[in-house]
């Protein structure tokens, strides 16, 4: 190959029945696109067929018009339905051969068990003339590989435990020969603002050749992976970082992380490092928000309340709200909202308070008060804030996690004094107001 930069297509082929019935969860199609992308070969097509050879062959003539590079799993075992090994063959002008050490190899594998090998197992130890073979250490099916007009196929038996070991010990050495390039990912996590407004901003940054970029949307939350191809890993990361400083420049502090877990990690972590603690307090999110903080390992350093006051009593009990509030204009408003934070402030003593209250629907909305209204509340000191989402009549669920990542979001930002996009500051009278009717 030289020093030129080569740009492999390749295509995983996963063969089995079982497969496209559902039977079997199909997590090597999820390994390998991983590991080739890590060897800078680019995946342009996944594929499951089954056990018929018709449907494989003319899969393989196919995908060998378009791509370099087909990896198979599954089809390599000693009955009359695995065929992938003589499909493929066929179809790469090769012929199988037997190979003595290999047919050593399994009744080996064999005896090791105590147990004869069957004859049909013979099957198994037939290679390529013309391709190769790689030992299996963990199985009877070797690895093989063929060759045609600069076209490769590998062929991988279907069981993980024999798949994840011959790739990593023999054949990802094998392939990296094919390329003198990796590709290194970062992503950026972004909370906020949808994927719209992301796109409307920084959408002329996705248009380019090296680095790549690619947009994701989540339940409540964006995701941009920037992908380098380079000579090496730290090339690549150098890529990576220096073109998502263009993103940061424009997207500023709606990015919460860089090749972070999640909102809730990033928040624990914050916390630790400024030295402060947060408290909950939550109606329509049920506890989810205080679910997602302590699920983050060293999170009793930075968390110790979490008040889930559902009903409009303990709102009053537990934080303090209002009755009087309450029965005027109701525990889903900006007053009740405020005053679950300042008083969840109060009773846990943490440096953070955040509240939720709202309609997460199915029902129970109205006119003036629909499902997805959200009112979000956000106390630092007297430092007060309270936002008013309008999350739309969606399932109950993307409410809820809609809700609780702008409530852990606006932790963050109390954190690090940054700005509180979408929520309202009590002025100095507002904020009196709510703590003589807290008394």
């Amino acid at each position: 190959m030289g020093k030129t930069e080569t740009k492999l297509k390749a295509e995983i082929i996963c063969v089995g029945t079982e497969l496209l019935l559902g039977d079997i969860l199909n997590t090597n199609a999820q390994f390998l696109a991983k590991e080739l992308a890590a060897l800078g070969i680019a995946v342009h097509h996944q594929w499951v067929v089954g056990d018929n050879e018709g449907r494989l062959a003319q899969l393989v003539g196919e995908a060998l018009e378009r791509s370099d590079l087909l990896v198979f799993s599954g089809g390599l075992g000693p009955t009359a339905d695995d065929l992938t090994k003589e499909t493929v063959a066929r179809c790469f002008d090769d012929t199988l051969q037997l190979e003595p050490s290999v047919l050593e190899n399994i009744r080996a594998y064999f005896a090791a068990t105590g147990r004869h090998m069957p004859p049909h197992n013979e099957k198994q130890a037939m290679v390529p003339q013309k391709g190769g073979w790689f030992e299996n250490h963990n199985g009877t099916a070797p690895a093989v590989w063929f060759q045609k007009d600069g076209k490769r196929a590998v062929l991988l038996p279907g069981p993980p435990s024999e798949l994840k070991p011959l790739w990593t010990e023999q054949v990802r050495p094998f392939l990296a020969g094919e390329t003198r390039r990796v590709l290194h990912s970062l992503t950026l996590r972004i909370t906020g603002i949808g994927e719209s407004h992301v796109e409307e901003q920084v959408g002329h940054l996705f248009e380019n050749e090296n680095p790549t970029v690619a947009i994701y949307a989540k339940t409540g939350e964006v995701q941009i992976r920037i992908t380098a191809r380079a000579a090496s890993h730290e090339e690549g990361e150098v890529a990576c970082r220096a073109y998502a400083e263009q993103f940061r420049a424009i997207l500023g502090d709606v990015i919460y992380g860089e090749d972070t877990n999640d909102l809730e990690h990033t928040l624990v972590q914050t916390l630790a490092e400024k030295g402060l603690t947060v408290a909950t307090a939550e109606s329509c999110t049920g506890g989810l928000v205080s679910q997602r903080i302590t699920q983050v390992p060293g999170s009793s350093e930075v968390f110790g309340f979490g008040f889930c006051t559902y009903a409009n009593e303990a709102k009053h009990r537990l934080l303090g709200v209002s009755e009087a509030t309450l029965a005027t204009v109701g525990a889903v408003s900006r007053q009740t909202a405020a005053q679950m934070a300042l008083g969840a402030a109060r009773v846990s003593g943490a440096d953070i308070a955040v509240s939720l209250t709202g309609i997460a629907g199915p029902g129970g909305g109205t006119a003036e008060k629909p499902v997805g209204l959200v009112y979000v509340g956000a106390a630092r000191g007297d430092e007060v804030y309270v936002a008013k989402l309008l999350l739309g009549n969606r399932d109950r669920q993307s409410i809820r996690i809609s809700a609780a990542n702008r409530a852990l979001d606006y932790a963050r930002r109390l954190a690090l004094g940054l700005p509180m996009p979408g929520a309202d500051k009590l002025s100095a009278e507002e904020l009196a107001q709510q703590k003589q009717a807290m008394r």
